[in-house]
């Protein structure tokens, strides 16, 4: 039986930060405790967020790591604790997201921390979180309005929690905060909402309404998409851009599938370093291309949603549109090589929680094939 929510809120337009204020004083928080990186600070936007609140917060880390870990969040939770914080800002893409996620677990729950991770089975374990209030700065993770993140662990595997009670208390969506994002960064982030669109609509979960939605992200991602990469300055793109990022996220509640399978498996290999949203961008048509006619119908849909012909090979249009957006075209371009296909990574890939809802059933020598492909 499907079970359908929609909680969060959500203020979404140009100009949506001067809301933080009202939205902390409705959740009854009066000492925020900030969580952001390094690069948003020197950019300026933590300055901007820091201006728009009515005093000062109760403490800032500003040290998220490009993929969260859970010696960063232990830091950030410590920082916390010792603020008197009663609440979480989060500002940036999905990092600082995930990290501020990791922080409210920490701080009201005890560790073991693996132990509440998907492999774990560990959502039974997870209860209310401090008021978290998600502010994006790129559009494509979604990580404000989801019910998950995902963390390196210790022990080294990049485990993802995900629980009703993770979902952030609010999001603050203002597009004004992606303007003059660089052109490969909305490039890897935008075809990461559209990852998430398509992957959503594609699994077999029943869940109309957030199949409904991941159609009409998918076409502002492919209206829209060249045009922010092209003219950062671009706020029709923007807007859109930043409502298909968001978009992506409430369809997801349905799964995703075998691009964030294996998207997450490489994204754990320290030593490269590997961008997710451009990950799941180069496998994402291969994928598609091991999908094929199981999802006939589906394809259909998306094809028409994203305004292209019937006639069209969705696979193309997607190799295509990476090319024309300047993102690689391989996993070998990304610098991952055959030796990094190990069973650990196999392994990792095929019990990852995103493949138990992909289009067709995926095992290892799935993941092996796919790997193939897209290296």
């Amino acid at each position: 039986m499907p079970q359908m929510n929609y909680l969060t809120q959500c203020s979404f337009d140009f100009g949506a930060l001067a809301q933080l204020p009202k939205v902390l004083k409705g959740l009854g928080v009066a000492r925020p405790f900030v969580v952001t990186d390094p690069g948003l600070k020197a950019g300026g936007l933590l300055d901007r967020l820091l201006a728009a609140l009515s005093q000062a917060p109760a403490g800032v880390f500003a040290d998220t790591p490009a993929n969260p870990t859970e010696a960063a969040a232990a830091r950030a939770a410590q920082a916390y604790r010792e603020s008197g914080a009663d609440g979480i800002v989060a500002l940036g893409g999905g990092s600082s997201m995930d990290l501020a996620k990791a922080v409210g677990l920490m701080v009201t729950h005890e560790g073991p921390y693996a132990r509440y991770g998907a492999a774990e089975r560990g959502a039974r374990h997870i209860k209310q979180l401090p008021p978290l209030v998600a502010v994006p700065t790129t559009s494509g993770t979604g990580s404000e309005v989801s019910v998950g993140f995902v963390l390196i662990l210790d022990n080294g595997r990049k485990e993802t929690f995900v629980s009703p009670h993770i979902v952030p208390a609010a999001a603050i969506c203002d597009p004004e905060l992606t303007l003059g994002l660089p052109p490969l960064l909305t490039a890897a982030t935008g075809m990461d909402a559209m990852t998430h669109c398509i992957e959503a609509v594609l699994s077999p979960v029943v869940h109309p309404p957030a199949e409904a939605i991941g159609l009409d992200g998918a076409e502002r991602a492919m209206k829209y998409i060249e045009r922010a990469v092209k003219d950062g300055g671009d706020r029709d793109a923007r807007w859109h851009m930043m409502m298909a990022s968001y978009e992506g996220a409430l369809a997801f509640v349905k799964g995703l599938g075998a691009v964030h399978g294996l998207s997450h498996a490489l994204g754990r290999i320290s030593a490269l370093k590997l961008h997710h949203g451009t990950l799941n961008a180069v496998i994402l048509p291969h994928a598609l291309a091991m999908i094929g006619g199981a999802s006939e119908e589906k394809f259909a849909r998306i094809k028409r949603a994203m305004g292209l012909a019937q006639s069209a090979d969705l696979v193309d249009e997607i190799t295509q549109l990476n090319a024309r957006i300047g993102l690689p075209d391989s996993l070998s371009a990304m610098g991952v090589a055959q030796a990094h296909w190990s069973d650990d990574t196999r392994d990792y890939a095929a019990t990852d929680l995103a493949t138990g809802s992909n289009a067709v059933r995926f095992d290892a020598g799935k993941y092996d094939e796919l790997f193939a492909r897209a290296l």
